[in-house]
């Protein structure tokens, strides 16, 4: 797999729209997207225990077990379990992705994703912030903007020290085109040169996804098992 396709999984750079060209040639794209505006809303929530089980399979069992989970509903995500080591577990729906995605209103994409305890306090209200957004109402564009309006007023935490997730789900539905791909983990930093890691060259077994409007770059690396121990396939990312 290239850097193209993988760029359409959900943990991916998120470009913005500066310009009015930019939304011009974004308003084009959206014209010829299979999923060019957001669907109904039931089409992206899950029964509650269905929920559950997926949330938790984002991780191994002996760190999701003990996680708190979180639950899509109609006015955004809520607490379903609590946890007791820190670490939180939700199913990331397609309005994570960036706004040049054509299928940021995907209403099929199931992201099982379990942060640790600085990623949580850091990334959970990235995603419980976007959410509102998304179930708002606000256009791809309004997101990116609302997104960035909020990490230069400081309203969004940045990443802290040894923040860090699993998405290790063989159930996880990442994109049309890549469906489960691979388990992975991911890395949060403010903003960086992503070469300082050596990420995205040649032979490199790490990825990079850097430019979001929440000053975050996220480093990807695969991994050769799910969740519950079982080879995944292999495959040049």
């Amino acid at each position: 797999m290239n850097q193209n396709s993988l760029a359409t999984i959900a943990f991916r750079s998120f470009a913005l729209v500066v310009v009015l060209v930019g939304a011009q040639q974004g308003q084009a794209q959206d014209a010829q997207s299979p999923y060019p505006t957001m669907a109904p809303l039931d089409q992206y929530l899950m029964e509650r225990n269905a929920e559950i089980a997926l949330s938790r399979s984002a991780a191994p069992e002996s760190i999701s077990a003990d996680a708190e989970i979180m639950v899509l509903k109609r006015t955004g995500y809520e607490a379903a379990v609590k946890g007791t080591n820190g670490f939180v577990c939700l199913v990331e729906r397609s309005w994570f992705a960036g706004t040049d995605d054509p299928e940021f209103w995907n209403p099929k994409l199931r992201a099982p994703i379990c942060f640790n305890a600085p990623a949580a306090r850091s990334q959970v209200p990235l995603t419980i912030k976007r959410t509102e957004l998304a179930l708002e109402g606000q256009s791809k564009a309004q997101i990116s903007d609302a997104a960035k309006a909020a990490r230069e007023k400081q309203e969004l935490p940045t990443p802290e020290l040894g923040a860090m997730c699993y998405m290790m789900s063989k159930q996880g539905y990442l994109s049309d085109r890549d469906g489960h791909w691979r388990p992975h983990l991911m890395f949060f930093v403010p903003e960086t040169d992503p070469r300082v890691w050596g990420a995205g060259l040649s032979g490199s077994p790490i990825i990079a996804f850097t430019g979001s409007p929440e000053g975050v770059t996220v480093f990807l690396v695969p991994l050769e098992q799910w969740s519950d121990g079982t080879p995944a396939p292999s495959g040049h990312h």
